[in-house]
């Protein structure tokens, strides 16, 4: 009963803003397997345009509704062998929406052990049970006089065998059950309390020890904090509806009895009122409280892999600073500062470990090493990680710059997240199999600043650290969202077949692992690929891989130019044209691109390839290979600020944004500790949705508000008045909840915030005001 991708299509349309035959051409794609980087670059004219984000909706739609549709077989082929299955019964189960509203369906029929409905049943309370059911002006207790038998002893076990009948039903009923499921998610309440000894333990928890917010509107920080506090047994979380209702029979028992009927003063009404408050304390309110719980989740989840997914976007997209010669430090204390030199290409020259801070203390033998490694190699560029010793090994480098003659290398603070993970890793084992794992790290973080994109991609996307409670979501839609962004960026930058290293050339669309290390390693036995024909020589790499893989690769001085661009192999011919009508030779163009602004692209359009293609061919031939990423810029961290102690209210300083979440923005501002932009304080105007104003990776200027020492809390602002708006309105009162708990440290990498907290009286304030 699977759907055809029509009717497929027809329903996603609607959810991605499209038409019903642009779905179903993508879905054909998609089946074909073409990816979804390959299908929005290069099959415009087939989708109708349809965009990145829109194909991504699509495809994890489309696999939602084959498994809904997969379940509705499976459940159809259930009630059919059951004997059970009637026209209006196969109608509705073929209406069903949802896998929830499916399973409704199913419960009747669904295959269980022995319920006290079924032994009642047996012991012949099945006609009682209708009885009471049909005739409300009989009194049930008469009634049940008569099904007494040695089974059934008395009155109260006869009542009791067709109470658990009529409960059984009542659970089963699809539509009261759907009502009181919309009910439920229009009224529940989320109640958060502290189990009894376990304040203490607990303290990370405490703005949860007795929280109550509405279920529809808690945020995924506050509701990822409370089910994690509950998964570490510090916390109780349950859903509440009603609550406060004082009526003697609450709503939603109402509901139940209206089901059925029941609102008389009739001996039958009475008692079948009692059922139906019993059918929803042990049955209706439990698997609805369950289910609204997964709910919960699936949201919170579903907004936390969004802000994930969000930030390393940003951040692989951030701003490459170059082919140039970079030095790598990886800062340490006692274990000594780790260095590495590697060229433009990110090949490694040396490596050194020095001892600059105690107990050795050799700052004038760093120093000179350094400066010497600086002028052996021309080193242009200095990534400093921002793990422990940082700062101090900033200000060592900062001295050293000091007394060296120009032109002096700069100097950057790098985002260090997840560089030991990947020094551990096989993948660096392999890259570098006589280099010591302390000296990895090292090289990461020069390769790093060199080209972000290039670099992170070795490493685990969750490993990266710019996620809220990455540890607590869904990990395998966790994993599928992230490798979405990932394989995303990584096409809309393009790679150069020459130089990429095999986990970057795995992301490309249509290569895989196995191709991509073929890939290389037919690089390395025959020399650089001279035009992105010879990958048809690859080993496996056929033409199919090949139209999905061609147009993201780049060869930048190859024997045909077009292959430095982004047109792709099956349009050259088209790409020609273009140039020949411009009367230049294909490199003039590029360098001097003034002749194709004449043209009009409806020219060139034929059968094949349409108008956006056209466009697309036009703007490559102006710019080939065009990154989208920003230029290179850099944060300024304050002289003599290096600890959250030497921070002051009124501070101005610059910094870089190292997670955006939905309450607000996280800051490096160099004391090893992120600030907090609350969402109210990153413009002068309202803002929703902090990405709006922020992305991870941008240079900010901020204002310190409120410095918490104890705490590690670090409260800043964007905005113009220097946050006086947030101070002056500060309420008295407890101030909002946050989430409770980091993600776990590795090695010497610096904790990245997921936290909430900066402060009461920004956080309070902010409420307030919404």
């Amino acid at each position: 009963m699977a759907l055809p991708n029509q009717n497929l299509a027809t329903r996603i349309a609607q959810e991605i803003g499209a038409k019903p035959d642009q779905a179903k051409a993508a879905i054909e794609l998609l089946d074909g397997g073409a990816t979804v980087p390959f299908i929005a670059r290069y099959r415009k004219e087939v989708t109708g345009g349809l965009d990145d984000t829109q194909l991504r909706t699509l495809e994890e739609r489309l696999a939602y509704l084959r498994e809904l549709d997969g379940r509705r077989d499976a459940i159809l082929k259930s009630i059919t062998e059951q004997g059970k299955l009637t026209p209006d019964l196969a109608a509705a189960i073929a209406a069903a929406p949802t896998k929830a509203e499916l399973e409704d369906i199913y419960l009747p029929f669904k295959p269980k052990r022995r319920t006290k409905a079924e032994i009642a049943r047996e012991r012949g309370l099945g006609p009682l049970a209708d009885a009471i059911l049909t005739d409300r002006k009989l009194v049930p207790a008469d009634l049940a006089a008569k099904y007494l038998t040695d089974d059934v002893p008395d009155v109260k076990a006869a009542l009791d065998g067709a109470r658990d009948i009529i409960v059984e039903q009542m659970a089963e009923n699809a539509d009261l059950v759907g009502r009181l499921r919309t009910y439920m998610k229009d009224r529940a309440t989320l109640r958060a309390k502290v189990i009894k000894g376990k304040e203490e333990a607990g303290a990370k928890f405490s703005d949860y020890f007795d929280h109550t917010e509405r279920w529809a509107t808690a945020p995924s920080h506050r509701a990822l904090a409370m089910l994690r506090g509950r998964n570490e047994e510090v916390l109780s979380v349950d859903i509440e509806v009603d609550a406060d209702d004082t009526s003697i029979v609450k709503p939603a028992v109402r509901m139940v009895a209206s089901a059925y009927q029941v609102g008389g003063s009739l001996p039958g009404d009475k008692w079948l009122l009692e059922v139906a408050g019993w059918a929803w304390r042990t049955k209706l309110y439990v698997h609805l409280s369950l289910d609204l719980m997964r709910d919960l989740r699936e949201r919170a989840d579903e907004e936390a892999i969004s802000v994930f997914a969000r930030n390393l976007k940003d951040l692989l997209l951030a701003a490459p600073a170059g082919s140039r010669a970079t030095m790598g430090l990886d800062p340490g204390i006692r274990t000594g500062v780790k260095v590495a030199v590697v060229d433009g290409t990110g090949k490694v020259l040396t490596t050194s470990t020095v001892y600059p801070f105690p107990p050795r203390n050799d700052v004038r033998g760093t120093q000179t090493e350094l400066a010497a490694l600086i002028r052996a190699h021309n080193v242009e560029l200095i990534a400093i990680g921002n793990g422990t010793g940082s700062r101090e090994t900033e200000k060592l480098v900062a001295d050293m710059l000091a007394n060296m003659p120009a032109p002096k290398p700069l100097k950057v603070i790098v985002s260090e997240a997840g560089a030991s993970v990947y020094s551990a890793s096989a993948a660096a084992a392999a890259e570098f199999p006589g280099l010591d794992v302390s000296l990895r790290g090292a090289v990461s973080i020069a390769r790093r600043l060199q080209d972000p994109l290039a670099e992170l991609v070795k490493i685990e996307p969750k490993s990266i650290g710019v996620g809220q409670y990455q540890h607590d979501v869904d990990q395998y839609r966790l994993a599928k969202s992230l490798d979405s962004v990932v394989e995303d960026a990584v096409n809309a930058v393009g790679v150069d077949l020459n130089t990429a290293s095999a986990p970057l050339l795995a992301r490309v669309s249509g290569l895989g692992a196995s191709i991509a290390e073929a890939i290389v390693a037919h690089r390395d036995a025959n020399g650089p690929f001279k035009t992105r024909k010879e990958l048809l020589s690859v080993a496996r790499l056929g033409q199919r891989t090949f139209e999905q893989a061609a147009g993201f690769l780049r060869i930048p001085d190859g024997a045909e130019p077009l292959d430095a661009s982004s047109v792709h192999p099956e349009a050259y011919g088209v790409a020609r044209k273009i140039v020949a009508a411009c009367g230049r030779d294909v490199r003039a163009l590029m360098s001097d691109p003034t002749a194709l602004r004449a043209l009009d692209p409806r020219v060139f359009v034929d059968e094949r390839f349409g108008l956006p293609t056209v466009r697309d061919i036009i703007g490559e031939l102006e710019k080939p290979g065009r990154d989208p990423r920003p230029a290179f810029k850099t944060a300024t961290f304050a002289d003599g600020i290096d600890d959250i102690k030497d921070l002051k209210p009124g501070m101005q300083l610059e910094g870089t944004v190292t997670n955006v979440a939905a309450f607000g923005a996280f800051v490096d501002i160099g004391v090893h500790q992120d600030g907090l932009v609350h969402v109210s304080q990153l413009a002068d105007k309202f803002v929703k949705d902090p990405h709006e104003v922020v992305k991870a990776g941008d240079v900010v200027k901020v204002t310190v508000v409120e410095v918490d020492v104890p705490r590690k809390r670090i409260g800043l602002t964007m905005r113009r008045d220097g946050g006086a708006s947030a101070r002056e309105t500060r309420p008295q009162q407890r101030e909002p909840q946050r989430p409770a708990g980091r993600p776990q440290q590795r090695g010497n990498e610096r904790p990245q915030s997921n936290d909430q907290g900066a402060f009461g009286a920004l956080l309070s304030a902010a409420m307030k005001k919404k």
